[in-house]
């Protein structure tokens, strides 16, 4: 009996996910750590309390974003690596207006912090989307370079002017007045869970169902064909490429206004450069980003416990490492099933025919 090949694909993908985990167990058996343990501390560190899955949904929230951010402009063929750094800029336009108006009653000051979170975002986006679209430059360095940028901003404000004089010279800035903090759902988790799933219906309406959405996945596949078709390519990159930036942002503002309440330096743990493994995994699909950010946001909550284990919380990190590379492998053994069963089919087809 023939397998479907949406089965056939998930089943070679959940495959991929285990053989890294039995990869990351080889590993953690070599260095004299017992690696069943360690997968089980892990697993009650992320999932095994109310307060565990409420941390593991907080982390889950900024990596669906970007995650989603990173999908779109891949989607097009866009190589946007510059996540992270649109993520800072988001957080920064929603601090300043937290910290510079912060009397602003919450009916104003919320909406106004979500604007400029995705504000600052696309704005940052937006700067390798020009030089892309009429410079033809590489969008892969200048949005890596650009990550850099925007976290020595925050360092040059929160040493600065942003600088609590309560902190000792810890690099915080003041924290924010209760009308900037996003309204929680339950125990910690923020509303910028709703933000983020709404963000996921809307992208997958929009990539899966709409005209516009043909044309981002026609550039992403021939880019030469869709300049064919009179597609307008270069005005399809500034505006993926600021929407990609703009939920990011979103998801920089979710982490200063519904987590730490202030801005600080490292105020992202490599949300946006974990977004980029998460939307390979999902292999580029919405509701698929969503799925894969959760186990990765189990990864990260799940590694600060192991430590108490005297297991490294960096193995979290190389667990992530193998889950692409072993998702990446199971493709190319995907694709070379498919070829090989195509030829197979067509050569019977010929073997047949009279």
């Amino acid at each position: 009996m023939a397998t479907a090949p949406w089965a056939e694909a998930v089943a070679i993908r959940v495959g991929s996910i285990v053989a890294a985990f039995i990869t990351g167990a080889v590993f953690l058996a070599a260095t004299g750590h017992d690696p069943w343990r360690a997968y089980r501390e892990m697993t009650n560190g992320a999932f095994g309390s109310l307060f565990a899955v409420e941390q593991t949904l907080i982390k889950a929230i900024p990596l669906m974003l970007t995650g989603l951010g990173v999908t779109l402009a891949f989607t097009m063929g866009l190589w946007n690596i510059g996540a992270e750094g649109q993520l800072v800029v988001g957080a920064l336009g929603a601090s300043w207006l937290a910290l510079s108006a912060p009397h602003l009653p919450a009916a104003v000051m919320l909406p106004g912090i979500v604007l400029l979170g995705l504000a600052g975002g696309a704005m940052w986006a937006l700067i390798p989307a020009v030089l892309r679209a009429f410079a033809g430059m590489n969008e892969i360095i200048s949005t890596l370079m650009l990550n850099y940028v925007a976290l020595l901003w925050v360092d040059y404000l929160v040493f600065g002017v942003w600088a609590d004089p309560a902190a000792f010279s810890f690099p915080y800035s003041r924290v924010f007045p209760t009308s900037a903090h996003l309204p929680t759902l339950f125990g910690d988790v923020h509303l910028g869970l709703v933000l983020a799933l709404a963000a996921t219906a809307g992208l997958a309406v929009l990539l899966s169902r709409t005209h516009w959405g043909y044309e981002i996945r026609t550039v992403g596949t021939s880019p030469a064909a869709a300049r064919y078709a009179g597609m307008p390519v270069r005005r399809n990159i500034l505006v993926v490429m600021a929407i990609s930036g703009a939920l990011s942002g979103l998801a920089g503002m979710g982490e200063v206004s519904g987590v730490i309440h202030r801005i600080q330096q490292g105020l992202s743990p490599g949300y946006g450069f974990t977004a980029i493994i998460v939307a390979w995994v999902a292999q580029l699909r919405p509701w698929a980003v969503v799925i894969v950010a959760v186990l990765f946001a189990a990864l990260l909550n799940g590694g600060f416990v192991i430590q108490m284990t005297g297991v490294p919380a960096a193995i979290a990190y190389m667990l992530q490492a193998l889950i692409l590379t072993f998702v990446l492998g199971s493709e190319y053994l995907l694709r070379r099933l498919r070829r090989r069963r195509a030829v197979a089919t067509t050569r019977a087809a010929l073997a047949g025919s009279p």
